[in-house]
């Protein structure tokens, strides 16, 4: 079974800018190839160089969408984020914050990045950000990797 996280973005932005912006942040983060397109991170997705793969989708609103029920935003695009599992696991980890951080200066709305709807990593609504109290989630050099200040706050999502 693959090890997956995804971002959950209700944002104005399109799909087309944020694939954009990620590939710049990964680009600057020296994840990504020069070669890489947003277009490819679009349509098929793109492997770093140490193998997370990362796709970006536009999303349709959906009712019974956990993060529309449980958080009080709908999604309008959505990032996904596959580690490899041959690869170091934490430090991919760790480069997905590193993204995502990015990707908040660069993009607003609210957003939630969760392992498969059953941990909540981190929350942006109106512009706060939280993050799970859990320490093997959020050990301190992974709270250091977060450039915007964040209050931390367990969220979940309601059991299904």
């Amino acid at each position: 079974m693959a090890i997956s996280y995804s971002l959950e973005l209700a944002t104005r932005s399109s799909s087309e800018t944020v694939a954009r912006e990620i590939r710049d942040v990964a680009r600057e983060l020296g994840l990504f190839d020069p070669e890489v397109t947003a277009g490819k991170v679009l349509e098929q997705g793109v492997a770093t160089k140490i193998g997370t793969w990362i796709r970006v989708v536009g999303t349709k609103p959906r009712p019974w969408n956990p993060v529309s029920a449980d958080l009080g935003f709908t999604p309008t695009v959505s990032i996904a984020f596959q580690l490899d599992k041959e690869q170091d696991i934490s430090r991919q980890q760790d480069d997905v914050i590193r993204l995502v951080s990015g990707l908040f200066a660069r993009v607003s709305g609210d957003a939630v990045l969760h392992h498969q709807f059953e941990a909540i990593w981190l929350l942006r609504r109106d512009g706060v950000l939280t993050v799970s109290e859990q320490q093997d989630i959020w050990p301190p050099s992974r709270l250091a990797a977060l450039s915007q200040p964040f209050h931390r706050q367990t969220h979940t999502f309601a059991e299904v």
